[in-house]
């Protein structure tokens, strides 16, 4: 059987076969070391009772007296003089009384034949009806020396109540047999629902909801597994937008380039306007290798098992020298630029950091009219760095700030007159920063500028 319901149903009765035969076996051990020769024994002692009573009584009928005891429970064999042996009782299966135990009683010993009775298990020598299963005592009548052998009835032993408890014990284990298969059918449902949720996740259908309300562990399983189908549904939408929108701005700068180009084969093309297209040209380049170094980026932050290279590094150095590397657009655009910054040292990875500050400075000159203000701060807090910028530009309304860190989202085109963005670089922040177990938030309102702090915990 390969179904999960044909192993439990075999291993159930397996279970209740084996645990029978270990009850046998530890209820025949159980017989052998302390219940056989006290059987023996209580049976002797009937049988000397027996044989006292009838040598007290000189007047007693044996007949009537025999068949009294055979009918309240015991088999007997009177072995006469003579030889003559005479029963009471129903007939042994077996008459296998050796003369050398009929001797030994008639000679006054006792006969202990249960008690030293040959066999194996307790079925055998407890329920054996033979001759040589019993106990002999010798008594006298008018001066003849008698043997009696003596054992229980066993058929009347077992009364009403003895039936009565079999009778349950027997409709215990069916009932016990059919209530496991019902538990079993309904504990391997539930597996076999999780069975075709995976053939279907196999086959890329993350749809659906497996409906499987339980409270142990399998419910708890079908609780994750359902978690890990949603998060794969999204992960798949998102890749499915990641390569729509990846497709997209290389397109678009490609078919720009590809246009131009063919523009620029025109010989009779003046002087300016070739130059004009090959400015087109090479800012869709900028914007191309842009794209491809931040997308390498990105993966670079998804895939990487440890992606964080560690050292201890002056953070206002580096933030300084970014700023100084965007020095000629202040100048360009008139703007002015608040720095108050503090020596900080700090442990991460320098590579990854200077991303952070690149890209927030970037979109802050971006995203800030001529003649605006840029405000940054950096200062060491208690257990963190904080780091904000803060510019005086359009702002975003409230649906721009939930997606802003979303890959490839751009805010209305109109808001800049900049070349088009990539929609990388704040996705490419949000995730440094939490890559070092920090967290940035956004204060922003339209027309009214725009505020990114970042949070970096100092272990």
């Amino acid at each position: 059987m390969k179904s999960l319901y044909g192993k439990f149903l075999v291993m159930t009765v397996g279970i209740m076969l084996t645990s029978a035969l270990v009850a046998f076996l530890a209820v025949n051990t159980y017989y052998h070391r302390y219940l056989k020769e006290q059987n023996d024994t209580k049976n002797v002692a009937v049988a000397e009772q027996i044989a006292s009573f009838i040598e007290e009584e000189n007047g007693l009928d044996l007949t009537a007296y025999f068949d009294m005891l055979a009918a309240a429970g015991y088999k007997l064999m009177i072995i006469s003089p003579d030889n003559t042996p005479t029963l009471y009782g129903e007939a042994f299966r077996v008459n296998n009384l050796e003369i050398e135990a009929i001797e030994q009683v008639r000679n006054g010993q006792v006969y202990h034949g249960m008690r030293d009775l040959k066999a194996e298990t307790f079925v055998t020598g407890y329920f054996s009806n033979e001759s040589a299963n019993t106990v002999g005592v010798p008594f006298s009548r008018e001066g003849d020396t008698y043997a009696l052998f003596l054992r229980p009835d066993i058929k009347m032993l077992f009364t009403e109540i003895h039936y009565l408890l079999g009778g349950m014990v027997i409709v215990m284990a069916i009932i016990s047999l059919l209530a496991m298969l019902v538990v079993a059918r309904k504990l391997i449902e539930p597996i076999v629902v999780l069975t075709r949720a995976t053939k279907r996740v196999g086959e890329e259908q993350f749809s659906g909801d497996m409906a499987i309300d339980r409270k142990d562990e399998i419910g708890q399983l079908a609780k994750s597994f359902q978690q890990m189908i949603n998060r794969l549904s999204e992960n798949d939408q998102i890749r499915k937008a990641f390569i729509s929108d990846v497709s997209h701005d290389f397109q678009s700068p490609l078919l720009n380039i590809k246009g131009y180009a063919d523009l620029l084969s025109d010989e009779n093309l003046p002087a300016n306007e070739r130059k004009h297209y090959a400015n087109i040209i090479q800012s869709e380049t900028e914007r191309l290798s842009t794209l491809t170094k931040q997308l390498l980026l990105l993966t670079s932050l998804d895939q990487l098992v440890s992606p964080l290279q560690k050292r201890v590094f002056r953070v206002d150095q580096q933030v300084k020298e970014t700023v100084r590397k965007s020095q000629w657009l202040l100048q360009e655009k008139e703007m002015s630029l608040m720095l108050e910054i503090d020596e900080v040292t700090y442990e991460g990875d320098p590579a990854f950091l200077e991303k952070v500050w690149e890209n927030l400075l970037s979109n802050a000159l971006k995203y800030t009219p001529d003649g605006g203000t840029i405000d940054i701060q950096l200062t060491e807090r208690e257990n963190e760095v904080y780091f904000s910028i803060e510019d005086s530009g359009v702002g975003m309304s409230e649906d721009t700030k939930a997606r802003v860190f979303d890959r490839f989202y751009r805010a209305d085109h109109s808001r800049t007159r900049e070349v088009e963005g990539t929609g990388l670089g704040l996705s490419i922040v949000e995730q440094v920063v939490r890559l070092h177990d920090g967290r940035i938030e956004v204060i922003s309102e339209l027309e009214a500028g725009t505020t990114f702090i970042v949070h970096l915990p100092k272990l």
